[in-house]
């Protein structure tokens, strides 16, 4: 159990957005247990970034507390996305101001095929990809459309989970461990897509334990470290500093 900060002296440091997508000085717990302590860094539009770290660091949990999921409690900070402050919104505001969450257990809905799940994601505004622009992105969707979701294979149901995201309007891209349990060959073509939206003007924030695919991919990394940001700097320094990433990474 970790005693609780006191943040009587941050009551008054309203904090601007300094970039397209910032998180500023978040502070999260499961319970009693300090999860999060004060973690900041900014993304600018279209940039892909790597938050890193070893297992229970606070990646996912950093994550859940940005797209205002119930748990952890988030207790302090801000989480601004294109000027518009997202720190007092409900889950479901946040998405409709731009968040776009993908959870690592995918959450591909039972009893529905691979195009009604796509549909239910467009059911309220704001609407985004076509559903025939999203079969075009993943042809494998588009061939097993009439297919119930939770038969897909893995990777598959990765790409449905991305596309149900893309279904809507989104700003920001959150993806956690989108190659867990994914063959090489479907990690590539993951990649590829990702690549593809940026290319389309979306941030992504990416979660992921194979570190090196992540820093690939990624313009920037933050690497957590017992619920703290140890480095914010260039994926391709972190890729090039042994030492860091061993430290850190355990690669």
């Amino acid at each position: 159990m970790n005693e609780r900060p006191d943040f009587s002296a941050h009551a008054n440091q309203a904090k601007t957005a300094p970039a397209y997508f910032s998180v500023y000085d978040m502070h999260a717990y499961y319970g009693e247990s300090y999860i999060v302590q004060g973690v900041s860094f900014t993304v600018h539009e279209g940039e892909i970034l790597a938050l890193l770290g070893r297992n229970g660091a606070g990646k996912t949990s950093t994550l859940r507390g940005i797209a205002r999921i119930g748990s952890p409690l988030v207790t302090h900070g801000e989480i601004w996305l294109d000027h518009q402050p997202l720190h007092n919104m409900s889950s479901f505001e946040a998405a409709q101001a731009g968040l776009g969450l993908v959870p690592e257990d995918r959450r591909v809905i039972p009893g529905l095929t691979v195009e009604e799940n796509l549909q239910l994601a467009q059911i309220a505004p704001p609407v985004g990809w076509s559903i025939d622009r999203l079969y075009d992105l993943f042809p494998r969707l588009g061939e097993r459309r009439r297919q119930e979701g939770v038969t897909l294979s893995g990777g598959e149901q990765q790409m449905l989970s991305i596309a149900r995201a893309l279904a809507r309007d989104i700003k920001v891209l959150l993806l956690d461990e989108p190659y867990e349990g994914l063959a090489p060959v479907i990690v590539q073509e993951i990649e590829k897509t990702l690549t593809h939206i940026k290319q389309q003007g979306i941030t992504t924030v990416i979660v992921e334990q194979n570190a090196v695919a992540a820093l690939k991919l990624a313009d920037r990394a933050v690497i957590l470290d017992t619920g703290s940001v140890v480095y914010d700097g260039s994926a391709e320094e972190v890729l090039n500093d042994e030492a860091l990433r061993a430290e850190y990474l355990a690669i």
